[in-house]
């Protein structure tokens, strides 16, 4: 049976602030720089999805149910927010790249139907994007 996989974009304006509460604030800024200080992206966020073709609709998946998922599982949290001071689901988590592409993928895996999400893709800036595969489909990124 051959899958078929079905890349879905959206967009969220947040701000946030990189720190680790555990460093002082001078070792923070040697690590995190200007990203200390509190700023704000327009975050581009693209969710992959995956399933095999019905011959009755022609589609591999529902883009309905992912355009659901994705609104109240990330958008509806997300933006417009300090992602580093008012979101309660993100208070413990470091706000970079890397830990928000894994947090939202783990949100999306509890909302999509059972294994259909393949990758989550944040889009920070022009030259950072982050991809998280979770755990399952993590040597599907290595192989490539």
């Amino acid at each position: 049976m051959s899958l078929f996989a079905v890349t879905r974009a959206y967009h969220f304006s947040a701000a946030h602030r990189l720190a680790n509460p555990a460093l002082s604030d001078e070792e923070n800024v040697r690590i995190y720089g200007q990203c200390f200080r509190q700023h704000g992206h327009n975050y581009g966020l693209e969710v992959t999805v995956a399933g095999a073709l019905d011959p009755a609709t022609g589609m591999s998946v529902d883009l309905g149910v992912v355009d659901a998922a994705v609104k109240t599982a990330v958008l509806d949290r997300v933006d417009h927010y300090d992602l580093s001071a008012t979101v309660p689901a993100l208070a413990s988590v470091i706000t970079t790249g890397e830990n928000l592409a894994r947090v939202f993928y783990q949100w999306l895996e509890a909302a999509l139907p059972p294994g259909v999400l393949r990758r989550v893709t944040l889009v920070e800036t022009a030259n950072n994007v982050f991809e998280y595969s979770g755990e399952t489909h993590a040597d599907e990124v290595i192989s490539r």
